[in-house]
């Protein structure tokens, strides 16, 4: 039996907030298999306002071939990354917390003795976005904590699940089943597993099926994706919100940080009533009800 291990060759970037979004999808589009982004949430020693990405490529003329297309002020550099290394180096800045008042998160490595009144969500984020500690993800799934009874035993679409962590929150909060959908098929695997660990299986339907393939509305929507594309996305996501029902948006700069983004955002779903903004750091969340 072969003892070799896994690796990866990645294409790593540094980035500002505001272009991380474009410089992870400028990495998708040149063959990257996942895109890892670690800030100042998830990375000791990070820069506010900064992004890391690490790009994998599954062969290294890939790799090198993507670097040579990305702009030098990235700072783009090869690297090859064990698997187990990878996995390690969540495990030096993932530790457990709360994201909502009776939601714990916390990694696969790490025991957590919850409170009685308390859920342990087990989530192994591996390439996928979504700890759960980003601004973005924690503004959406504060929002959704905070309307829970307006969705419980309803269905709920999750928009660009990445590590599918708001699909188990809400399915935590009394959803009655989650979609949940991402264009990367390494984040619907990765959702797959984690609603596994979770006992979840069951209620958690994860896919790489284009919006306009899903079928009927739902309670609760949340697309927590970059502002350009919640704003492409604006006439399908509308239209899966049922009646009485609410859409949270989020990964929308903040005036401050883009000029000019809420408001296209805020545009893009006039049609829709706004009930609530919450904002963290650079970042805006909305919530919209039909």
């Amino acid at each position: 039996m072969s003892d070799a291990q896994e690796h990866y060759v990645c294409v790593t970037v540094d980035v500002d907030d505001e272009h991380a979004d474009d410089a992870a999808s400028r990495l998708f589009e040149l063959g990257s298999s996942g895109v890892e982004w670690r800030d100042a949430t998830t990375l000791a020693g990070a820069a506010p306002g900064t992004v890391t990405l690490i790009a994998s490529f599954e062969r290294a003329f890939d790799a090198k071939a993507a670097k040579a297309h990305l702009p030098a002020a990235w700072a783009p550099r090869l690297e090859e990354v064990a698997a187990d290394a990878w996995r390690d180096e969540w495990k030096k800045y993932f530790e457990p917390f709360r994201i909502a008042p009776n939601i714990v998160v916390a990694p696969p490595w790490r025991s957590v003795e919850p409170s009685r009144t308390d859920r342990v969500l087990v989530l192994e984020p591996g390439r996928a976005f979504g700890t759960g500690l980003h601004e973005t993800t924690s503004l959406a799934a504060e929002l959704l904590s905070e309307r829970a009874a307006r969705y419980r035993g309803s269905p709920v679409l999750d928009v660009g699940c990445g590590s599918g962590i708001l699909a188990l929150v809400a399915l935590a909060l009394g959803a009655g089943r989650v979609t949940a959908m991402d264009i990367d098929p390494e984040a619907v695997r990765v959702t797959r597993e984690n609603a596994a660990r979770n006992g979840l299986t069951t209620s958690l339907e994860a896919n790489d099926a284009p919006l306009e393939s899903i079928i009927g509305s739902f309670a609760a929507v949340v697309a927590n994706i970059e502002a350009k594309t919640l704003v492409d996305l604006a006439p399908r996501l509308v239209e899966r919100v049922s009646r009485n029902g609410f859409l949270v948006l989020s990964g929308i700069l903040a005036p401050h940080a883009a000029r000019g983004q809420l408001d296209t955002v805020r545009a893009a779903y006039a049609m829709l009533q706004e009930e609530d903004m919450r904002r963290k750091g650079d970042w805006v969340a909305l919530v919209l009800r039909t």
